[in-house]
């Protein structure tokens, strides 16, 4: 999956795990949230739905990848980054985990070969 995510652009696979930053406003309070299209300047307006778009992209070509019950894992999920993350720790799990399954292996492997 990485080399055909790298292979349409190479920008979408720096959002998928790099993570990006879509254009946000900061209220008066200082809460951050995503800029509404209606804000976007004639200045950055390149920009940012430069930035919008690659994201959608990036979770486009994900969601296309993905079967009926790994679509319903990540649906939920804002950002192609987070559903990269969630997809890896549900089919690699966590660095606990590959140890875990690295030891269970080579145990078994000594067991095999004692017998």
């Amino acid at each position: 999956m990485t080399f055909f995510i790298q292979a349409l652009d190479f920008n979408l696979w720096d959002i998928i795990i790099d993570g990006t930053e879509l254009p946000q406003t900061t209220s008066k309070e200082g809460v951050k949230s995503l800029k509404r299209r209606s804000l976007y300047t004639d200045e950055d307006t390149d920009e940012d739905r430069k930035k919008v778009q690659l994201n959608a992209k990036a979770k486009h070509v994900i969601i296309c990848a993905l079967n009926s019950n790994e679509f319903n894992r990540v649906s939920s999920c804002a950002t192609p980054k987070e559903m990269w993350d969630r997809l890896e720790v549900t089919y690699e799990g966590t660095n606990q985990v590959k140890d875990a399954k690295i030891n269970i292996l080579v145990r078994e492997y000594e067991m095999f070969s004692m017998k």
